[in-house]
């Protein structure tokens, strides 16, 4: 139980703001988040200098702030504009407390400016005030009656107060070999930390596609820190499939069960980094909080925490690399472990650690079986050799028919090879390697040949130098046959191939020939010859001989007058790829003689002689008749000798087919691990190009979006030019108008005074004659000219201002049009 000063309050004043523009429709809020609990102020009036005068506040104790301050927990308060009508929170900005700073001293308030402030010219901030203080809910009597409770120490099970000192920390005993938390009386148990390094996939998602991901001069390893000892993997240099032994790193602890848990709760997240040298290229961390948030009893089971955890790029990094899809996260398998000393794991304690696709390799790994050499001749089958481990049923089913039957070299006169039954004397130690071949009295001498007469309906996209191979152990020979010399092959054309046909004697029993062909197929592969490269299996073609033997029968006669069957069978079969696909069609003919039973008198061993001659020589007569060369002890060690030569030969064979096959394995390993690279690039640069075609599809739709509001705002340009030049058009008929009405309005002006004129001219003329006359006449022609000249003068005075009127109006329309003119 937490004494009162553990109990502690984050308190965080809210006490005003500055430089916030007026809204009389908005208020002010801020939430405040810590540890996913928030806390909200109440409403202001969103004015300039908004007065908040709030406090809020978090509970907590000293343990859990040690821990956040750790893990660089932050408080946030966010400012929000609130609609008074609609009630829409708006963010306005946000401002991140660092925890760490927090302290016990009241500090003065300070100035924190909003970020990502929506105004931002007027740059708002907010006054506020941090601080912690004690929590003060706890009473005087239930401390006391705590106190009264107390109990006097106990071995194993010591008070709180000193198994939970202020500072706890690993104290490393290098004497006694292990490192000490908490008090060493007191603390007593110990304990077995371990950390194990399992597995890892897509590690190549952490370096850039143009690095390459196998080098000769780069090693890989991952790096951690355990109670302060480095620790690193045993290096590797493949990227794409890591191969490195998992290894347990562990440290002794003595410490108690409250105490041990109460430390790893302190400790910070274990980091483990994949490094290249002195780089790092990812990290990842691993809790070990978790080890004491298990409700494990480490009396009786092991406490684990365990996982495939993505391994994250440093910040550096993450700017030239594409983001990854979750499928393609480069993870590392951890498991962490903490148990007694006492307890005993079995075997394989982190053999559960598993990667999280099945395309990972388990561990540990262990080499598969190697694959025995195939059955090489007729006379090693009589022989009853143990079944060898094949690769496929196929091969299973094909090595079983062939030990039960008798295969025959092809153009041979058989003849029985009898073996003798052992005369008194004995035979010599040569005759145990003669070869002996068991035909039963029912058996039948078969033919089979095979024609594999043309290749068409290519269908890949370059030519193909075409040969093709197969085996097919029931017939005696486990060597495989191929036609030569390659023929080209190219789409929509058919090609027949050159030394196509083959033939095969035998002697089985006829049930065995049809088991056989019904259970085991022909599989005849197709190849592509490459010169320059290694060659490429194209597909396979499965040759069903089952339909030889629904085939109509025919009877022909052979060199001795005997009848003996035939069966024909022709078909063309698809070439299939190993994806399912069909690349090409094959068309191949297929014959099964039937000769009849197996004649004695018909078989010829190569080796029959020589087990004649192993006899003992029969005792001379007494006419000194000369013994015969081949039972001489000459012959014999001659014989012994050849026989050994080709026992000797045939372990050379074998030796190197065996080596052939370990180099064939290491080329094939080879190939694939190379092959799983070129994968791992091809899926990287599938994802870059994927995210850059989803970036230029993104532009794409932006200069579409864009060309088509250029093309709006065009076509409304055009039509304001329109009306701008028809509104012109306009106005200019009304200047022209306006001119001509003023011309014609001058000239009867003109007329008017050019009459008055000559009135004024007869008058003068009369006023000469009498003087009273034309003084009374030059008043009434100065008032009539007074009048004229007013009515004149008015009439002036407003055709000129509505010119004036006009012309402005014309003006400001040309200047309008021009100023359009130069927009477009």
């Amino acid at each position: 139980m937490s004494s009162k000063s553990d109990q502690l309050l984050i308190v965080v004043s809210i006490l005003q703001g500055r430089q916030f523009p007026k809204s009389q429709r908005h208020n002010l809020i801020v939430h405040a988040r810590f540890d996913g609990e928030q806390l909200a102020t109440d409403p202001v009036d969103h004015k300039e200098q908004p007065q908040f005068c709030t406090e809020l506040a978090w509970e907590l104790d000293r343990r859990t702030l040690h821990q956040h301050r750790l893990q660089r927990t932050p408080i946030k308060l966010q400012c929000y504009a609130v609609d008074t009508t609609t009630s829409v929170n708006e963010c306005v900005g946000y401002i991140i407390l660092d925890l760490r700073s927090v302290q016990e001293i009241k500090q003065a308030p300070k100035w924190y400016p909003l970020l990502s402030s929506k105004y931002t010219k007027l740059k708002p901030a907010i006054l506020l005030a941090i601080v912690l203080e004690n929590d003060t809910k706890q009473t005087e009597l239930s401390i006391e009656r705590f106190k009264a409770k107390k109990a006097p120490p106990r071995q194993g099970s010591p008070v709180s107060s000193n198994l939970l000192p202020e500072k706890l920390e690993a104290v490393l005993k290098e004497d006694e070999g292990y490192h000490q938390i908490g008090h060493q009386d007191y603390c007593t148990d110990l304990f077995v930390l371990s950390v194990t390094v399992a597995f890892a996939t897509k590690l190549e998602q952490l370096i850039p596609s143009t690095m390459k991901l196998v080098g000769e001069g780069s090693e890989f390893f991952f790096y951690y820190t355990l109670l302060g000892n480095d620790i690193t993997s045993e290096p590797f240099q493949n990227l794409i499939s890591p191969s490195f032994e998992p290894e347990r790193a562990s440290v002794r602890i003595r410490s108690s069960d409250p105490v041990l848990l109460a430390f790893l709760s302190l400790q910070p997240s274990l980091q483990v980094h994949l490094c290249c040298g002195n780089h790092s290229l990812g990290s990842t961390e691993v809790s070990l909080a978790g080890l004491a948030k298990s409700s494990v009893d480490l009396e009786k089971q092991v406490a684990t925490v365990e996982g495939a955890f993505i391994l994250q790029p440093p910040n550096r990094a993450k700017q030239s690399l594409p983001p990854v899809p979750m499928d393609l996260q480069p993870t590392v398998g951890v498991s962490v472990t903490l148990r007694r000393e006492a307890l005993t794991t079995p075997t394989g304690t982190v053999a559960h650690v598993l990667p999280p696709s099945p395309s990972a390799e388990k561990w540990p790994r262990t080499p598969s079986p190697g694959i025995k050499s195939p059955i090489k001749s007729p006379t090693s089958l009589a022989v009853s050799p143990p079944n060898p481990l094949t690769e496929s049923e196929a091969d299973s089913l094909q090595v079983e028919a062939a030990l039960q039957a008798q295969p025959l070299p092809t153009g041979s006169v058989l003849s029985p090879c009898q073996v003798e039954d052992e005369p008194e004397g004995g035979l010599s130690s040569v005759s145990v390697s003669a070869p002996k071949i068991a035909i039963p009295s029912s058996a039948h001498h078969y033919c089979f040949s095979m024609d594999l007469r043309s290749v068409r309906n290519l269908n890949l996209g370059f030519p193909v130098s075409c040969t093709l191979r197969y085996a097919y152990q029931f017939f005696g020979s486990a060597a495989p046959i191929m036609t030569n010399p390659p023929v080209e092959v190219k789409r929509n054309m058919e090609v027949f191939l050159p030394q196509s046909y083959c033939a095969f004697d035998f002697a089985a029993l006829p049930h065995q020939v049809q088991d056989t062909f019904l259970r085991v197929p022909l599989v005849v592969e197709v190849w592509h010859k490459n010169t320059s490269s290694r060659d490429i299996l194209l597909g396979t073609a499965s040759i069903q001989l089952s339909h030889l033997l629904t085939a109509e029968k025919s009877r022909f006669l052979g060199p001795m007058g005997q009848q003996h069957w035939r069966q024909t069978f022709s078909e063309r079969i698809p070439v299939i790829k190993a994806q399912g696909e069909e690349v090409a069609e094959l068309c191949y003919v297929t014959t099964l003689e039937n000769l009849g039973l197996v004649k004695v008198q018909d078989i010829v061993m190569s080796e029959s002689s020589q087990v004649q001659s192993l006899r003992p020589a029969p005792p001379s007569s007494a006419g000194g008749v000369p013994t015969e060369p081949r039972e001489t002890l000459e012959y014999r060690a001659a014989l012994e000798l050849e026989m050994w030569k080709e026992v000797q030969e045939d372990l050379f064979d074998d030796q190197l087919k065996k080596k052939e096959l370990g180099h064939m394995q290491a080329l094939a390993e080879e190939w694939k691990k190379r092959d799983r690279e070129r994968e791992s690039l091809v899926r990287k640069k599938e994802v870059e190009y994927t995210i850059l075609e989803e970036q230029l599809q993104k532009i794409l739709a932006d200069l579409e979006k864009r060309e088509k509001h250029l093309g709006h705002a065009e076509m409304e340009m055009q039509r304001l030019q329109r009306e701008m030049r028809a509104e012109h058009e306009l106005n200019m008929c009304k200047l022209q108008e306006s001119g001509r009405r003023l011309r014609e309005d001058c000239a009867h002006q003109v007329d008017l005074e050019r009459s008055r004129v000559r009135q004024l001219e007869e008058e003068r003329v009369l006023l000469f004659i009498r003087p009273e006359i034309r003084l009374q006449s030059e008043i009434n022609l100065l008032s009539l000219e007074k009048v004229e000249l007013e009515r004149t003068l008015e009439s002036t005075t407003k055709s000129k201002l509505h010119y004036k009127q006009q012309w402005g109006r014309a003006l400001k329309e040309l200047a309008r049009f021009k100023q359009v003119g130069q927009f477009g």
